[in-house]
């Protein structure tokens, strides 16, 4: 991936603003009989590190039936929007113009749209007809770190190929009340809608107005592990797979893991500035912590992220990414990042600011 540059990257979340204390307040309204049985678990809400979150309907909508047609329709509705949005801007602030994108690569696993969301908006954005589309789903909250390395392994195929990554999370839709499950309380506690976009190019003669050029990129799926995270899927829409034993796999194995991955990149540990982390959770994000060795308080915009925006799955690390960018911090930063599979995904860059 040598000579593959960031060239910008932009956030958009959409209007609605949920309060974690107003959810907290619906919760047992919403499942009763959840709640009669197990009135402990309304602590979850407290303890996700989040004070709102962003969702593209208010928050009554989510309180009355709706089947996997109405979801799905709202989510190529917004999906849309958000799409449109956050690659304008992305494309704005990189000083690339529309036709200039070769490669467009949207990551997306809360919704299905065929033909894909790229395909539906690229004359509305002006791209080539011959612009290369890639839709990926499937990667869930790895789907921002995995979602950039695929990318920039595009861009690397040949000098001066510009590619836009658009990653479109619509969480909220998953948001489950006629079942009384811990795994839907829990995705009610945490999940969000987001979106980010990048513009990538590869051999840019111009690294002096670039944010960062990549370094490398690994990733590791343990074996028997297809339960901890993911979706199923019925008549009234997708249901959440996630285990409770997440923060503790972090802690026992991402020590080792990390010092893998960061090998496959070519990079030790010590010579990382800043990890920039998904933040999955308040729990997660201490677990990262004590896994990394950091000390405590040290992935402070993941934190921030969870805390303003909620866990949003994969666009979520590259709003923590936005913030690192922003502070100027400068050397090798380490994306790393945790999805269905189960998958540890990672990505280094080394930043490249004016």
């Amino acid at each position: 991936m040598a000579g593959v540059s960031i060239l910008s990257l932009a956030t958009a979340a959409p209007p609605h603003v949920i309060e974690q204390r107003d959810v907290i307040a619906a919760a047992p309204k919403a499942l009763p009989g959840f709640f009669r049985q197990f009135p402990g678990m309304i602590e979850v809400f407290g303890n996700a590190g989040i004070e709102r979150r962003r969702a593209v309907r208010p928050l009554e909508w989510y309180l009355t039936p709706h089947d996997l047609r109405e979801r799905s329709e709202v989510y190529l509705e917004e999906a849309l929007k958000l799409y449109e949005q956050v690659a304008k801007d992305a494309m704005d602030r990189a000083g690339v113009k529309p036709e200039e994108i070769d490669i467009a690569v949207t990551i997306s696993s809360s919704g299905v749209a065929t033909p894909s969301l790229e395909a539906r908006v690229m004359s509305r954005l002006g791209f080539r007809p011959e612009t290369r589309r890639v839709p990926i789903f499937g990667l869930g909250c790895a789907g921002g770190v995995t979602g950039l390395s695929i990318a920039s392994k595009f861009a690397s195929a040949e000098p001066g190929t510009t590619v836009l990554v658009v990653v479109v999370e619509l969480c909220t839709l998953a948001l489950r009340t006629d079942r009384d499950i811990k795994e839907d309380v829990v995705s009610a506690a945490l999940f969000a809608d987001g979106a980010a976009a990048l513009v990538l190019r590869s051999g840019d003669k111009q690294e002096n107005k670039s944010l960062a050029r990549v370094n490398g990129s690994a990733e590791h799926t343990w074996p028997e592990t297809l339960d901890i995270m993911g979706w199923t899927f019925d008549p009234v829409g997708f249901g959440v797979v996630l285990a409770r034993s997440v923060p503790m796999f972090v802690e026992r194995r991402m020590p080792e893991m990390t010092n893998t991955l960061l090998a496959r990149c070519k990079v030790g540990i010590h010579d990382v500035a800043r990890f920039v982390c998904h933040p999955g959770g308040g729990r997660v994000v201490d677990a990262l912590e004590n896994a990394l060795k950091l000390q405590r308080g040290s992935l402070d915009h993941e934190r921030a992220v969870l805390r303003e925006y909620g866990n949003m799955s994969a666009p979520t690390i590259l709003f923590a990414l936005e913030r690192v960018f922003a502070e100027k911090r400068r050397g090798i930063l380490a994306l790393s990042a945790l999805g269905p599979g189960f998958t540890a995904t990672m990505l280094t860059m080394e930043t490249l600011y004016a």
